[in-house]
């Protein structure tokens, strides 16, 4: 799921910051990668030291659970879950050229949890991605209308090339829905709600994600950050 680059686009948010773009959505799609990253908080999240989180997916009868440390400054990750016993952690800039397949399905994994709770600061991030404001449209599921943006992701790089958004938008462009599209294939592959939104010290997340029935849902605990030159953890509130 995703596209892994994004440690460049990070750092340069970092030492020189995001410049808002003027006009409309459509004409200017920067416009919206701008309106929807900013309602999340990215105007401060170069503040950020580290932040940490638990992933936890239902997929049917399977739970599946995976403790992350994020260092954006660094891009170091620490993991801990699934049948690892310790933590490990890593540099991101030594996934490219490690032969450890072991590193590279848990950078998978990363990529995969990061981008269900920090994707509206991704749509800035990940300038290679086309960002269009394709106006109001009936929500994928319930009764209702919402903005609807479409990112797409480039055909070639990152760990599934291809793969295309449809994000509704609330008034305060919020995510209320999204329809994940696996390769940019017509039919949704995936279906769910972004709800329970929460502050995180300065940042916004929405903690859970419902499918379209019982059998699919994503949910975040543990949810921390740690600003620069502080030595505790603030956690969602």
């Amino acid at each position: 799921m995703m596209n892994s680059g994004f440690k460049i686009a990070v750092l340069l948010l970092l030492i020189v910051g995001m410049t808002a773009c003027a006009g409309q959505s459509k004409e200017h799609p920067t416009t919206a990668r701008q309106l929807i990253a900013e309602s999340y908080g990215l105007q401060h999240f170069s503040e950020v030291e580290k932040i940490q989180y638990t992933f936890n997916v239902k997929l049917g009868e399977k739970l599946i659970s995976r403790f992350w440390i994020w260092e954006p400054r660094l891009d170091r990750v620490t993991f801990k879950g699934m049948d690892y016993q310790k933590a490990i952690t890593y540099n991101r800039d030594e996934i490219e050229g490690t032969e450890s397949n072991k590193l590279k399905k848990i950078d998978a994994w990363f990529i995969n949890d990061n981008y269900w709770l920090l994707f509206p600061y991704h749509v800035a991030w990940d300038t290679n991605a086309k960002v269009e404001d394709i106006g109001q449209k009936a929500l994928p599921m319930g009764a209702g209308k919402a903005r609807c943006v479409v990112v797409s992701y480039p055909a070639t790089g990152g760990y599934t090339p291809g793969d295309v958004y449809d994000l509704f938008l609330d008034d305060q462009y919020r995510l209320v829905q999204w329809v994940y599209r696996r390769g940019g294939s017509e039919k949704p592959t995936r279906i769910s709600t972004w709800e329970d939104h929460r502050e995180v010290g300065p940042l916004t997340v929405s903690l859970n994600h419902q499918g379209e029935d019982q059998n699919f849902r994503v949910w975040f605990t543990t949810v921390g950050v740690m600003m620069a030159d502080a030595d505790s953890w603030l956690y969602t509130q």
